[in-house]
């Protein structure tokens, strides 16, 4: 679980999802975003320790309380912006940092500089090493991938992200084809 100051804002991911065309000839793209929320420690004096990305249907206050609860250590400092979503986070035992962006003089990537940047870094990723090819359906795979690495960035040890990777798969369930094809969304919650 993160710890520390944590910030959580949401952003809106765009995919292309690549059709067959009628004639069968080419395929047609239509760009789709996709809301995700994203928590990133922050580190003093400056720097990003580790980040959880997940997919939401909607960012109303159970989503959004149920991934902080889920994703950081109760006791930490979360930082978010002025939604609404995240007043219950005083009572669940977090101490909340809201800053109101409305009417500020400071844009959002200054004030919520961790989840912009990893946002930002997340879209230009899917946009250059997967050209914005990403299926909708596999969209939470390709986040839980982009964790991974991400929060392995620093290791100094190489060896040791190949020992992890194959320590997750043996504790993870196995996925068959029809799980790939189909929807995988365990993030709607």
């Amino acid at each position: 679980m993160l710890s520390g100051t944590v910030e959580v804002d949401e952003a809106y991911i765009p995919i292309n999802d690549r059709q067959p065309t009628v004639a069968g000839v080419g395929r047609k793209g239509h760009t789709h975003k996709v809301q995700v929320i994203i928590a990133v420690e922050m580190l003093e004096p400056k720097g990003f320790g580790r980040i959880r990305l997940r997919r939401i249907a909607r960012d109303d206050t159970d989503t959004v309380t149920r991934f902080v609860q889920t994703m950081i250590e109760a006791g930490s400092v979360v930082c978010t912006d002025g939604l609404a979503s995240y007043r219950k986070l005083k009572d669940l035992g977090y101490l909340h940092n809201k800053i109101v962006m409305l009417g500020s003089d400071l844009p959002a990537h200054v004030t919520l500089a961790g989840v912009h940047r990893v946002a930002a870094l997340v879209k230009r990723w899917i946009l250059g090493t997967h050209h914005g090819a990403v299926e909708p359906d596999q969209l939470d795979a390709y986040l839980d991938e982009f964790v991974f690495r991400f929060n392995r960035r620093h290791s100094r040890s190489r060896g040791m992200l190949y020992y992890r990777l194959l320590q997750q798969a043996v504790v993870t369930d196995p996925i068959t084809y029809n799980d790939i094809k189909g929807n995988l969304s365990r993030s709607s919650s």
